[in-house]
């Protein structure tokens, strides 16, 4: 074939829309003929190579015809508007397809002409969009067709953020889940890269140096319906800075911060000082006690050198290791690994006794001192009162960090829990089916180097509430903090980051910019589900209110956040209903938060731990069998949230109050309203019925309303 190339270079600014992953549409013999409307995908592989802000991309599908014959097909990749293509080449067979890139009035016309046919709305996603199109023949009968193709754009820099988006919206055009999505992408760059962060994706992130990362997504048996987005900042500080805003007309404004430190140097690295307390008490015995083991030799293998440290076993009796602290020298790790390897199961656990003994060796207030609790059970010798452990502890402690493992089921999750937060630090649990040596090995890679532990965060001139975490955690080599709150004010401001380095104070100062836009519509809901997970934790920890319940009922309903608290989709398979009548909390519920030990309290802590880190909304929640429960009947477009309401897709802002007017589905006024309102575009594509508010008014698309253009009028 006839080598196709297109001179042509790609910029996209920052925040444009996406450039949609491609679909095949096949091509009917006659009009009646009963083909899918698109073909299914296999699986979907994404490589992306970006070089100081140049990005290569090379998208590779395989589509498969389960038809008995063979088809032909159009297949389409949506491109935005404001987009030109460069090195754009389209193989299949090894052979290389010609194609042709429409501008946005003729392809308009097409996917209204798809749209209408197959009577699927998803395309309206891309009506204001342009279109390459390419013919696809033959596509074996009951075989497969492999596309590989790649394209080049620029990406910009504002305020030394870039976004890179790709759409994965593949559930739309597949007619069965993929076997695998896979998204790799290299980021090099002259000048160092700093914050790494992705709104609708778990992303991995590999750190190679400061001036190169690795980022992947991969999930197996999927039906991915968000896009793939991607923020990554450049900045030669020695902790970089970037600020997202959001306004909400609602809701108020909302913030974003994020902030991570360079790659430091091991002739830098700040001293610290280490306790690991084991608890080898006899429920210990067996498997546990080996990946304990295992655990604390990586630990004190992972010392650097200038640490110090010690090793306490306890069950009724208490056992330390030296009498002080010792240098992270080869000869005392390994006496340490010695003592370790010693450690056997038996007896009962004095938790109390043990914790005291820790803190004993450690200066209270210094800020780079870590304890590292393990314990597989609950206090039974010694002191046993929970509320008076927790006032002992305080007693010794002002700034040490406590972070604590719960192993196993037999814990008191509310004591660890309250034992962590109120030692400035976090819990986790490992349950039966992990291995604890993993869950503690890759917690002390991430404490391992510290560089701002007691962070503060101010914004002069802006009032800023509602601030998610409450206590900023401390900031290690490789890591990353993420803070969300609300607002009040405008404009340019500056944010000054402050913390201690040792015992050394930084301040770190940056100018920023409070001009909220509609383009970051994913801070509303990651902020509600932050603040609720926090809420619902005040409840389970120090007991219910009712302006607490209600603040969760409001959020839950507004953002769409669905916990094992709120009921309305607690069973995946039960219609969601919205109307204020119907409670949201379940009868009980609040009763079940108070459930301290077992497997149903420790999924709870984590479910709940998990809400208040979360860097996206949730997808799942574990309910107390361990069972993970995959949220349905809810979906994110655009700033707004719907719930699946019967055959209708009904808007959270949804007010009876309101004049609905009513727009038949796939008439002349329901395409000129896509034409029109280009943000409605998402809210169309989410099925045939849909109700969502705009302003004072509130539309209704189903068969039956309105077909005459002249009922826009109406709109604003």
């Amino acid at each position: 074939m006839k080598k196709l190339s297109f001179a042509l270079c790609l910029f996209l600014i920052l925040y444009s829309k996406t450039l949609a992953d491609g679909f095949i549409v096949p091509v009917p013999r006659h009009p009646d003929e009963p083909l899918p409307p698109y073909l299914s995908i296999k699986y979907h592989h994404v490589e992306i190579k970006i070089d100081n802000q140049v990005a290569q991309t090379t998208v590779d599908q395989v589509f498969r015809n389960d038809y008995p014959r063979d088809l032909e097909g159009t297949y389409i990749f949506p491109l935005p508007e404001d987009a030109s293509i460069s090195k754009f080449s389209m193989f299949v067979g090894g052979e290389e397809l010609k194609g042709e890139i429409l501008d946005r009035d003729r392809a308009r016309r097409i996917y209204e002409e798809i749209v209408r046919r197959r009577k699927d709305p998803a395309l309206l996603e891309y009506y204001n969009q342009g279109m390459f199109r390419a013919r696809v023949y033959p596509i074996p009968a009951h075989g497969e067709t492999r596309i590989k193709l790649g394209y080049s754009q620029v990406l910009k820099s504002e305020n030394n953020l870039c976004e890179y988006k790709y759409s994965l919206s593949t559930e739309k055009f597949s007619q069965t889940p993929l076997e695998n999505v896979r998204i790799e992408l290299v980021i090099n760059s002259d000048i160092p890269i700093k914050n790494i962060y992705s709104p609708t994706q778990n992303i991995k992130i590999e750190r190679e140096t400061d001036h190169r990362i690795r980022v992947s997504y991969f999930e197996e048996n999927a039906r991915p319906n968000k896009d793939f987005v991607l923020y990554y900042s450049l900045s030669d500080k020695e902790v970089g800075f970037n600020l997202l805003s959001y306004e909400d007309k609602k809701e108020g404004n909302f913030f974003m911060a994020l902030f991570s430190p360079k790659i430091q140097r091991a002739d830098r690295f700040i001293k610290k000082r280490v306790i690991l307390i084991l608890d080898t008490s006899g429920s210990m015995q067996g498997k546990k006690m080996e990946q304990a083991k295992n655990a604390l030799v990586f630990c004190l293998n992972s010392l650097n050198p200038g640490d110090s440290f010690n090793l306490i076993d306890f069950d009724d009796q208490i056992k330390p290791f030296s009498e002080r602290l010792l240098p992270a020298s080869r000869e005392n790790i390994n006496s340490g690994i010695k003592f370790v390897q010693n450690c056997e199961a038996d007896g009962g656990t004095d938790i109390n006794s043990a914790l005291l003994e820790g803190l004993k060796n450690l200066n209270p207030e210094d800020k780079t001192s870590y304890i590292v609790f393990l314990t597989d059970g609950l206090p039974t010798v010694g002191l046993t009162d929970i509320k008076r452990i927790l006032e002992n502890v305080k007693e010794k402690n002002v700034s040490n960090r406590i972070f604590v493992f719960g192993v196993g089921f037999d814990v008191n999750t509310h004591f660890l829990d309250r034992l962590a937060q109120e030692n400035h630090a976090t819990s986790d649990y490992v349950t039966p089916a992990e291995d604890i040596e993993v869950k503690v090995s890759n917690f002390f890679k991430k404490i391992s180097n510290p560089i701002l532990s007691d962070l503060s965060l101010k914004f002069p001139g802006i009032k800023t509430f509602e601030i998610y975490p409450k206590e900023l955690p401390d900031l290690f080599s490789g890591s990353q903090v993420l803070v969300l709150g609300k607002y009040e004010g405008k404009g340019s401001s500056s944010a000054t980051l402050s913390g201690y380095s040792g015992e050394e104070k930084q301040t770190y100062s940056y100018r920023v910019n409070f001009s909220p836009e509609g383009k970051n519509s994913f801070i509303p809901r990651l902020w509600a589900t932050r603040r609720i997970g926090y809420l619902v934790d005040q409840i389970r920890l120090y007991g219910q209110s009712t302006e607490l319940i209600d603040e969760i009922v409001r959020l839950s309903k507004r953002y769409g956040i669905i916990t094992q608290y709120t009921s309305f989709l607690v069973d995946a398979d039960r219609p969601i209903t919205v109307t204020p009548e119907r409670p949201i909390i379940e009868k009980g519920v609040t009763a079940n938060l108070r459930t301290v030990t077992g497997s149903g309290a420790v999924y709870q802590s984590k479910n709940l731990l998990g809400l208040q880190d979360a860097l996206k909304a949730p997808e799942a929640f574990i309910d107390p069998s361990g069972k993970e429960k995959k949220i349905s009947g809810i979906v994110q477009a655009g700033n707004k949230t719907f719930f699946k309401e019967g055959n209708f897709w009904v808007d959270s802002q949804y007010d009876s109050t309101l004049k609905i007017i009513k727009i038949q589905r796939f008439s002349r006024a329901y395409f000129e309203l896509a034409k029109r309102f280009p943000e409605f575009e998402k809210y169309l594509s989410l099925g045939d019925k849909v109700i969502f508010v705009h302003q004072d008014k509130m539309l209704e698309i189903s068969d039956q309303g309105e077909e005459r253009i002249e009922v826009l009028n109406q709109l604003h």
